[in-house]
C-alpha cells in the first residue's frame, strides 16, 4: 500500500480539492466506470489498485473537506484532517471487514480525526450541538398562518403554491436553490448537501455526522423549508411580500 501514499494530493491548494494524477486501472478502463460497487472498490484497494483509490477521492473527497471545515478553525488545517484521514484509510484498508459501507467508515475515521483536531486546537463545538443550534427557529414563518383573532387560527394564511417542473430546471431558478442552500446554518446545509444533493440515506448522514437519525431529519426538514422559501420568493414574489 505505500505506492498510494505517493498519490495523495497536496493538502495546501485553495482551489477544489485536488485529485490523484492516476486516473486508469489496471485494464485502462477510466476510473469509477459502471458504478463500482463497495465490496469490488475494497477488494481493489486492498490489492493496492491506485485507480480505485483516485475513484474513492472523486467520490469523497470534496465532502471530506466541508465536514472538516465544520470541525476546524479554516480550511487549510481541514485539509490536512482530509489528508491524515487518506493516510488512515491507506493503513486500514487490510483491516476493513466491510460490517458498514466504505463511505461510512471513511466519514467515522475523519470525523474522529477532526473533532481530535478542533479539541487540540480550542474549537471543541461537536457537530451535534451546531444541530442543535441550527434546529431551533421555525420552519416556515409564522406569518403564513392565520393568528388567534382570525376565522381560522393555525391554518394557512398564504397556503404553498406548485411550480411547474420546466420552470424549476431552468438554470436561473437552480441558481436560486444554490444560494439558498449557502446561506444555510452550518448543520442544515450539510445535512441537506449530503441528502437532496449527493443522495445519503439518512442512516449514512446520521452515521457520518454522528447524530440522531430524528435529529439529521429534523434538520433536513428545516433546510427544505428555508429553500423552497427562497424559491417561494423568486417564483412568487407576492406571496412572499404578503407574509412579510
Amino acid at each position: 500500500m505505500t505506492g498510494l501514499a505517493m498519490t495523495l494530493p497536496s493538502a495546501r491548494r485553495q482551489d477544489a480539492f485536488p485529485m490523484p494524477r492516476i486516473r486508469r486501472g489496471a485494464k485502462g478502463a477510466p476510473a469509477g466506470a459502471g458504478g463500482t460497487s463497495d465490496a469490488e472498490i475494497v477488494a481493489r484497494l486492498q490489492m493496492g489498485d491506485e485507480a480505485a483509490f483516485a475513484e474513492v477521492i472523486d467520490r469523497y473527497g470534496a465532502t471530506m473537506l466541508r465536514v472538516a471545515q465544520m470541525y476546524v478553525r479554516d480550511r487549510a488545517t481541514a485539509e490536512e484532517v482530509v489528508q491524515e484521514t487518506w493516510l488512515a484509510v491507506l493503513n486500514g484498508i487490510d483491516r476493513f471487514e466491510q460490517r458498514s459501507s466504505l463511505k461510512t467508515w471513511i466519514f467515522r475515521i475523519l470525523t474522529n480525526r477532526a473533532k481530535t483536531r478542533g479539541e487540540r486546537e480550542g474549537r471543541t463545538l461537536p457537530f451535534s450541538a451546531l444541530a442543535a443550534a441550527d434546529a431551533g427557529d421555525p420552519s416556515v414563518d409564522p406569518d403564513r398562518f392565520q393568528g388567534p383573532e382570525d376565522s381560522q387560527p393555525g391554518a394557512w394564511a398564504a397556503p404553498p403554491v406548485a411550480w411547474p417542473q420546466e420552470k424549476l430546471l431552468q438554470r436561473e431558478t437552480l441558481g436560486v436553490v444554490q444560494m439558498a442552500i449557502e446561506k444555510l446554518p452550518d448543520a442544515q446545509r450539510e445535512v441537506i448537501r449530503l441528502r437532496d444533493v449527493e443522495g445519503w440515506s439518512p442512516r449514512e448522514v446520521a452515521e457520518a455526522l454522528e447524530i440522531s437519525d430524528g435529529n439529521q431529519r429534523v434538520l433536513l426538514h428545516r433546510a427544505r423549508s428555508k429553500v423552497r422559501a427562497a424559491l417561494e420568493a423568486y417564483l412568487n414574489p407576492e406571496i412572499a411580500e404578503g407574509s412579510a
